[in-house]
């Protein structure tokens, strides 16, 4: 697998997106800052509209007979190898690319399209940004969205060097870091780091539908972080799972092994070796949470954290940021979350060990009421 990083233009452009959602418009955003032209089209009359309004390119034209270097589908899953289909017909000169979550479906479904020759998919290219957010629709465009986040190339055996080129300058263009795999490593991959999440989260935030409120108001940053992705969009996740579910099934039976195994040890828990098998469970849980790719996709790293209580009211988390600056501290993560029932709010600081002390020494000073 390789990366790369660049953050210079590459793409000359024109270029056509064909789905006007979050990411697409996305990407029309991060294009057009480049300067690089960018063509709109979607079903939806509204939603390339908005796309327009908002600066992410101009809508196409049904007489437009504009050539475009690159066409991005950025269709729902479901119907991405149709679209691709069509699009490399349409445009015999262009390379196309799409950016559904799956890719070895998608691939397949192409392969077995007889409206399409070696050479046709010779100007195809899989990818897949890693990037997103809760909200979608156009509106929710961001053209820095995929800024250092991984942006997959899943080229086939029959794609040309120049499409597989192609692809990684747009990835590029949009400040990704490029990474190569194959369908199948790609799919097996973001079942596991994408797909079992959501289905995790969603899981659990479903348990509380029929909460009383009056517990949900005990309800700390750690719910908060592990139910935010179940903000998701249903519909585009039906389509994601049902394409890639062999591969998360595997996963989601060693998840049931594991749940099992802790309801067996919970309804005995004074039973001997109970508690060891608890700890070993949260031990295991330590591990694989310890590898996960820290600071810029290094090694993980241990930091030190602090919380600091802040008036709720305008400029506060401003004044403590650029007081923290102003120290020479580096943040390397940041985490808000508010008192329930009061007027403060708790910002949750990280930073290298070696400077926590210095810096709870230099807002305990300057009137910040640090929590250590």
């Amino acid at each position: 697998m390789t990366v790369t990083n660049n953050h210079a233009t590459h793409l000359a452009g024109p270029v056509l997106v064909l789905g006007t959602g979050l990411l697409g418009t996305s990407i029309g955003l991060g294009l057009r800052a480049r300067g690089i032209e960018v063509l709109l089209s979607d079903p939806s009359p509204s939603a390339q509209a908005v796309a327009q309004d908002i600066g992410a390119g101009r809508i196409l034209a049904p007489e437009d007979r504009t050539a475009p270097q690159l066409v991005v589908v950025a269709a729902p899953p479901d119907v991405t190898a149709r679209v691709v289909s069509e699009a490399l017909r349409r445009y015999p000169d262009a390379v196309v690319v799409d950016i559904a979550s799956v890719k070895a479906a998608v691939l397949a479904e192409l392969r077995q399209d007889t409206a399409l020759s070696a050479q046709d998919l010779a100007r195809y290219v899989g990818t897949h940004p890693m990037a997103g957010r809760e909200k979608s629709g156009p509106v929710a465009a961001r053209g820095e969205l995929f800024t250092s986040m991984p942006w997959v190339l899943c080229p086939s055996d029959l794609a040309a060097p120049e499409a597989v080129k192609t692809a990684r300058e747009l990835a590029i263009d949009l400040g990704a870091l490029v990474s190569q795999m194959s369908a199948e490593e790609h799919d097996g991959a973001v079942a596991l780091i994408s797909h079992l999440p959501q289905v995790m989260s969603s899981l659990l935030a479903s348990r509380l539908q029929d909460t009383p409120a009056h517990a949900l108001s005990l309800s700390g940053q750690g719910l908060r972080d592990v139910t935010r992705i179940a903000a998701s969009d249903p519909a585009l996740w039906v389509q994601i799972l049902g394409a890639n579910a062999p591969r998360l099934v595997t996963h989601l039976y060693g998840v049931r092994e594991d749940l099992n195994r802790l309801i067996n040890t919970l309804e005995h828990p004074e039973a001997d070796g109970a508690r060891l098998d608890l700890a070993q469970l949260i031990s295991e849980g330590n591990a694989g949470q310890a590898r996960i790719p820290g600071k810029h996709g290094g090694p993980p790293q241990a930091f030190a954290w602090l919380t600091v209580l802040v008036d709720d009211r305008p400029g506060q988390i401003a004044r403590l940021l650029t007081e923290i600056g102003e120290e020479g501290i580096n943040l390397e993560d940041l985490r808000l979350d508010h008192s329930a029932g009061q007027d403060v709010g708790m910002v949750e600081i990280s930073v290298l060990p070696g400077k926590r002390q210095q810096l709870v020494d230099y807002l305990s000073t300057h009137g910040w009421k640090v929590l250590q």
